[in-house]
């Protein structure tokens, strides 16, 4: 059972986990490094014990230690309980949910790993905004995606705004990163996928026209927000496909045009 020990000084080292965790540059750095990455809120804690990753440590206010009672009572990893005041020195910023934890990442599949065993893959290319992360993994996850694929540039899915934003979903779909790009999705269509290019070119094949929700194997590539998939990216397709548009629109946030078109890549246009 883990043992409730309260602090009272910012500067302790034994909230090194969760010191500075606003500096956005050192904690993609710092993280992945020491093989850790934040849980913030009951919800996505809970979540990513439930998915098998080991809490490290637990840094909450004293609110939250009896409606964890129950995961607190399971741990070998310290619970810190600190006061709102002390979170917000340690952490800086103010922590609105009151419950932190540091967990310690597993190792990745391989993307071959990952391939056997799925029918519908979403790859991403060079997204690097973790709201955007987050927001595709949640939709992945809500619309039965098999698995992610990540090009090396891409953010990191564990970092602490894009578990948040997805709610855990992170924790919910297989993910694996690209050893190389674009000439790491030769693999991809070796292992019988048909590679699917998101984009709003009108040159491109609309969603219902493709009917993608017919195919064995699809891959569906995203590309990043504003600049979208690469010219490279784009040749590697077997396909151009885009979301028709109305009302002079020209295109959708890519966590918003991720959800219509894994729609489509699942279930397909509803038939009347």
């Amino acid at each position: 059972m883990a043992g409730l020990v309260t602090v009272e000084d910012p500067e302790d080292p034994r909230l090194a986990d969760y010191t500075d965790l606003t500096d956005v540059e050192l904690r993609r750095r710092r993280e992945p490094a020491e093989g850790l990455f934040i849980a913030e809120g009951e919800k996505v804690i809970r979540r990513a014990a439930q998915a098998g990753y080991a809490p490290r440590s637990l840094l909450l206010s004293a609110k939250w230690v009896d409606p964890l009672r129950d995961l607190i009572d399971r741990l070998d990893a310290p619970v810190y309980v600190v006061s709102p005041e002390l979170a917000e020195r340690v952490t800086g910023y103010h922590v609105h949910r009151g419950a932190l934890a540091s967990m310690a990442r597993k190792p990745l599949p391989t993307a071959a790993g990952l391939l056997g065993a799925a029918r519908r893959v979403a790859v991403m290319e060079s997204v690097n905004d973790h709201t955007n992360i987050g927001a595709i993994f949640r939709s992945a996850a809500a619309l039965g995606m098999d698995a992610v694929l990540l090009s090396p540039d891409c953010a990191d899915p564990l970092y602490r705004r894009s578990v948040k934003v997805s709610m855990g979903a992170v924790f919910s779909v297989p993910y694996a990163r690209l050893e190389t790009w674009p000439r790491g999705l030769d693999a991809v269509r070796e292992a019988g996928f048909t590679l699917l290019a998101l984009t709003p070119d009108e040159r491109a094949k609309t969603l219902d026209e493709t009917a993608p929700h017919r195919m064995d194997r699809v891959a569906l590539m995203l590309g990043a927000e504003g600049d979208g998939l690469s010219a490279r990216a784009l040749s590697t397709a077997d396909a151009w496909v885009r979301i028709p548009m109305s009302h002079g629109v020209d295109s959708l946030n890519v966590g918003a045009a991720a959800a219509v078109a894994f729609y489509a890549v699942t279930a397909g246009r509803p038939q009347t």
